[in-house]
């Protein structure tokens, strides 16, 4: 059976952050060069109120009214976000009643970050070929920004809220989905990382506590914390291998792709892993200079981007990259149905 992706849309929140709002707070911050590295000049912040759901549920509306299939056909929901509104119930049972979903399907959250659009896209394909299910709705979505101190430009510059809703299921056009090269080392969990507010160290008057870091960056232990160096040593040592894994499981030569879809992390990044693979700017779709790094849906929004551009086409063949937090990383091929 040949799986495809049938549709996408995503959804970010209304407030616009510009480098130039970064400067007005942050006199001291250089947003020329952070630009200049980064090529993001924008993001976009979700509301007080506002959570991963919130953004999810308008990108799925916005899908299932394109109606390419009946909303009462869809047989699994799966959300991959970060930012959960709640340790418990799972978003997605609380995104199947928001939809208005039929009670006869599967449901369930997962929490990966830059990888997880390609996890999610091997697990939907997996319900489908298995015959457990014949439609995948397939959620990402995430709110990094209520995690960043106002103080940290080491992240605060580079994330930005949104997420996406993709369709995944059978299709009589061209388009084929996989196969998938998975990855995981997780004794690099300590370099991208909320510290606190789990069970392991709950949010408490120490952990609030705010501290500067030898560069000037602020943060306590509820804030997100990365370490920039080692998130790009393991970028650039494991996601050139994985290209070449990936290309070796679907038994094709890197001129036969079309499009190498990578995680939109930053212009710097992509720069660095685009030279040592080989692949031609060209080649490389990029979406990141107006809504920054959206986590696990960055790959769906440029995707969505460049087939609404009439830049992505029926027939053509897509390498998906994800790599982040975990470590994790992820691959997969894709060729591109006409359904979307």
């Amino acid at each position: 059976m040949a799986v495809q992706i049938l549709g996408i849309e995503y959804h970010l929140p209304d407030r616009v952050l510009t480098n130039e709002d970064l400067k007005r707070e942050n006199p001291d911050w250089l947003m020329n060069k952070v630009y200049t590295k980064l090529g993001i000049a924008e993001r976009r912040i979700a509301a007080p109120d506002e959570t991963a759901s919130d953004l999810a549920f308008a990108a799925c509306k916005k899908l299932l009214a394109r109606n390419i299939v009946p909303g009462d056909r869809i047989d699994y929901l799966i959300f991959c976000t970060q930012s959960p509104d709640h340790f418990l119930p799972s978003a997605a049972c609380v995104l199947q009643d928001r939809l208005g979903l039929r009670q006869e399907i599967g449901a369930f959250d997962f929490n990966l970050g830059c990888s997880g659009y390609v996890y999610g896209l091997s697990l939907a394909r997996s319900l489908v070929q298995s015959g457990q299910a014949k439609y995948v709705l397939l959620a990402t979505g995430d709110t990094y920004t209520k995690f960043l101190h106002r103080r940290d430009r080491s992240v605060r510059s580079i994330f930005g809220d949104g997420a996406a809703a993709t369709l995944i299921g059978p299709g009589d056009g061209p388009g084929e989905l996989g196969p998938f090269v998975l990855r995981t080392n997780g004794a690099g969990a300590k370099d991208l990382i909320v510290p606190a507010g789990g069970c392991r160290l709950p949010h408490s008057a120490a952990t609030a506590t705010e501290r500067p870091d030898l560069i000037g960056c602020t943060r306590s232990q509820d804030n997100l914390w990365m370490d920039g160096g080692a998130i790009f040593e393991f970028a650039v040592n494991c996601v050139p291998p994985l290209i070449a894994d990936t290309l070796a499981a679907a038994s094709l030569s890197p001129g036969q792709i079309d499009w190498y879809v990578y995680h939109q992390a930053n212009k710097y990044i992509l720069g660095e892993l685009a030279k040592l693979s080989d692949v031609p700017p060209e080649k490389m779709p990029v979406n990141y200079e107006k809504i920054g790094n959206t986590v696990s849906s960055s790959i769906p929004m440029v995707i969505r981007d460049y087939v609404a551009a009439g830049k992505i086409r029926a027939g053509q063949r897509l390498l998906l990259i994800g790599f982040g937090v975990g470590y994790s990383w992820a691959g997969c091929t894709l060729t591109w149905g006409k359904t979307d």
